[in-house]
């Protein structure tokens, strides 16, 4: 599946995550932000991990509640 060029990185991550957290919501509900913030830590770049921490900063527009929560748990497991 291509992207159109027209979408932005940001969109591109927050699709993403959006798309990663809703793979995870079909897991037991106390381990979902968890098991999303894991799947982002293992597998995106370290630049798109700090991307989606600045997104997080300035309002994360479009992220879906389950993939902003595994984005602050990611950011605060990532301050220790």
């Amino acid at each position: 599946m291509t992207t159109p060029s027209h979408i932005g990185t940001e969109e591109k991550l927050v699709r993403m995550a959006n798309q990663i957290a809703g793979f995870f919501a079909t897991q037991p509900k106390a381990s979902q932000a968890e098991e999303t913030a894991a799947h982002i830590r293992a597998f995106w770049d370290p630049r798109m991990r700090a991307q989606l921490s600045k997104l997080l900063a300035t309002d994360a527009n479009g992220l879906s509640p389950l993939a902003r929560a595994a984005a602050e748990h990611l950011e605060q497991s990532e301050q220790v």
